[in-house]
């Protein structure tokens, strides 16, 4: 049996860059996410990169068209 956790229905509002492929990782990417929490880094593989970016450029596609 799985636990489900709870999902907050509110969000925080983050400010987030990508820090790029590091040299000596070139397999990952690095997100650095600052919240008012403070900054934190997360790193993804190439596959989840990829979704990451395709799930943004559909969203951005979708908030231009919507003016």
């Amino acid at each position: 049996m799985t636990k489900r956790m709870a999902r907050s229905t509110s969000a925080d509002y983050v400010t987030a860059f990508a820090t790029g492929w590091p040299e000596n990782q070139p397999h990952i990417m690095v997100l650095s996410l600052t919240t008012h929490k403070g900054v934190q880094d997360f790193a993804f593989n190439k596959e989840q990169a990829l979704l990451i970016a395709k799930t943004l450029k559909e969203t951005a596609d979708r908030l231009a068209s919507s003016k």
